[in-house]
């Protein structure tokens, strides 16, 4: 069962950044857990960044979480409907009953994008990318004046949120010096983690988890369980780190 924490509409942000660039936390933190694997219990990604929020819970026992599997939320098509309301959304045109509905669709799932003070994302490995239904969530949530802004020339990004955890699982191993070079076969990294910063994710980090399928496989989720386990706990208090460039250049990543 897929249980989503309800949580209040229009929740004021209360969290302090001190001068060293650390967050003190005031008020309880909300955590968006997206999760884009379809195989449940069965899935490696959804252990991982199930692992991840449980050691978080352990730091942060007030922390409330609110679970998106893509797969479960019956997400609406981007058809034509949709398509129509958002240009009627943008111009601010009546809408018909159909996209109406669409729309409003699309606006509660970007509310729980804004309520989130934290986001972990769980990416398992597809055709060296990610699963489609993680991209129709991403193509229904960025909305420009939801999660960005566009003037005709420069685009800006409308959340505010500090930090974002993403956890990718891969059945092999990508190494320059093996058949499968990561700068030739990794399409799954690179959108993910631009698509947060665009949106206003300020800090992300990532954990990509090799070698789930085969011999390899258990003392891989062995390692990367200790290892998310310790990542949630420094995921609390790590610096958030500054740029004068854009925060499309921020980005801590390792591979296990």
């Amino acid at each position: 069962m897929n249980l989503v924490t309800q949580l209040p509409r229009h929740p004021s942000r209360r969290d302090i950044l001190n001068d060293n660039g650390s967050l003190e936390i005031v008020s309880p933190i909300r955590l968006l857990k997206i999760d884009a694997s379809p195989r449940g219990s069965k899935s490696n990604s959804i252990a991982l960044t199930d692992a991840f929020v449980t050691a978080y819970r352990d730091a942060v026992p007030s922390v409330t979480v609110d679970v998106m599997n893509v797969w479960d939320e019956r997400l609406p098509e981007f058809d034509n409907a949709a398509i129509d309301a958002k240009y009627k959304g943008v111009a601010g045109s009546a809408m018909n009953e159909a996209e109406k509905a669409v729309w409003d669709r699309i606006q509660a799932l970007v509310a729980r994008f804004k309520r989130a003070d934290r986001i972990v994302l769980g990416v398992p490995m597809w055709n060296f990318a990610y699963p489609y239904k993680l991209k129709q969530l991403i193509d229904l949530v960025s909305q420009r004046n939801m999660l960005f802004t566009f003037d005709g020339e420069r685009f800006g990004p409308l959340l505010q949120t500090p930090r974002a955890m993403v956890i990718y699982t891969r059945g092999q191993e990508y190494r320059e010096d093996l058949p499968t070079p990561p700068s030739r076969f990794d399409h799954q990294s690179g959108y993910v983690e631009f698509w947060l910063h665009f949106i206003g994710v300020q800090d992300v980090r990532a954990l990509a988890v090799e070698n789930t399928w085969g011999d390899k496989a258990e003392a891989s989720m062995r390692a990367a369980r200790e290892k998310v386990a310790a990542l949630a706990k420094d995921f609390l208090t790590m610096p958030v780190k500054r740029s004068t460039n854009s925060p499309l250049t921020l980005r801590e990543s390792e591979t296990i």
